[in-house]
């Protein structure tokens, strides 16, 4: 079967009985061309089935309209949120979002800026899975925009860029400090990778409520994971069970993990409060409909991609030799539902 020919400009003039220079102003500048000839033009393209080159376009322009977006995890909703924000001031601004995750891959991380960079996006939005931050480092090289998400810049030479975060300091003292108020005092923390910097933050947080209560950190005993997700958790939880003695409060760094130490424990019959209070981190749509709707710490996801995306606008727009780079952190908010309850 023969290949079908590429439709061009020139085809799409011609057809239209226009000029190459109208069709390229109803494609980039609509509002040079009267209504009547843009619809016409409009219909040429859509009959010819004509699909303009976005790299012709971008070599011309000398910048791209796709902004990069990389997240840790694309199987958490606390990141499709992030993604959703980024996108909808994306779209709002005439440009497109590529998605990527790096399954909290330093490895997958650095394959993923090298693409961004041969590819020349307009930006970049990063969640950082590497603790060195020598990945970005090396990205910075290629001097395309970008900002951090869901961390404080700082470490790695991330300054040199905007960022956008909750407290997660703030957010780990919270869920400890609603554990401790309730009468809490045998407590542990499945806190997913060590060298993620938010769980490092989350772990800080809860550490600092039991200083402010005078307690001993020793009160808080950690359970590690690989993982961040609801397997990680269901293997917290069978491990959780075996402490001696069992703790009667259990502090999970995300709502995933809090969701398998849920399912663990419901599978062995341990009761979810009245045995062990749960506390997870993010408040993710499905934490409100567990079936023990989970108390968490709440982080605004949805607003951490608009600013985002908003700043790297900021950063790659008409106006910005004018712009400076800005660290916004957000305050996090408890939410308490019927994971968790005082005890004595």
């Amino acid at each position: 079967m023969p290949e079908r020919a590429t439709v061009g400009i020139k085809d799409v003039a011609r057809v239209a009985g226009v000029s190459v220079g109208t069709v390229s102003n109803v494609l980039n500048q609509p509002q040079r061309v009267s209504e009547a000839t843009r619809r016409h033009v409009q219909q040429v393209i859509a009959r010819l089935g004509y699909v303009r080159s976005e790299y012709a376009r971008q070599l011309r322009a000398g910048h791209s309209r796709i902004v990069a977006l990389l997240v840790l995890d694309m199987g958490n909703p606390f990141f499709v949120d992030i993604a959703r924000g980024a996108e909808r001031a994306a779209r709002a601004a005439g440009l497109g979002v590529m998605v990527c995750n790096s399954a909290q891959s330093p490895a997958e991380e650095a394959e993923y800026l090298s693409l961004f960079a041969e590819q020349r996006v307009r930006g970049a939005l990063i969640t950082p899975a590497d603790p060195s931050g020598a990945t970005l480092s090396d990205f910075r090289r290629h001097g395309i925009p970008y900002v951090v998400v869901d961390r404080v810049a700082g470490a790695g030479g991330e300054a040199d860029g905007c960022s956008v975060a909750v407290d997660d300091v703030s957010g780990g003292a919270l869920a400890l400090r609603h554990l401790l108020v309730g009468g809490h005092r045998s407590l542990a923390f499945v806190s997913g990778p060590p060298h993620l910097k938010q769980v490092q933050d989350r772990r800080e947080g809860a550490l600092k409520a039991l200083a402010d209560a005078g307690l001993p950190q020793s009160l808080l005993r950690a359970l590690p994971t690989e993982r961040l997700d609801v397997g990680a958790g269901r293997d917290a939880g069978a491990r959780l069970l075996g402490l001696t003695p069992r703790p009667t409060a259990v502090f999970c760094a995300n709502d995933l993990l809090a969701l398998g130490v849920l399912q663990a424990l419901y599978a062995a019959g341990v009761r979810v409060p009245e045995d062990i209070s749960i506390v997870g981190y993010d408040d993710i749509e499905f934490a409100a409909a567990a079936t023990v709707p989970l108390t968490s710490v709440r982080q605004p996801a949805y607003t951490l991609g608009t600013i985002a995306a908003e700043l790297l606008l900021q950063e790659t727009g008409e106006r910005s030799a004018a712009h400076r780079h800005q660290h916004v952190v957000l305050r996090p908010e408890l939410v308490v539902r019927g994971s968790s309850r005082a005890i004595g």
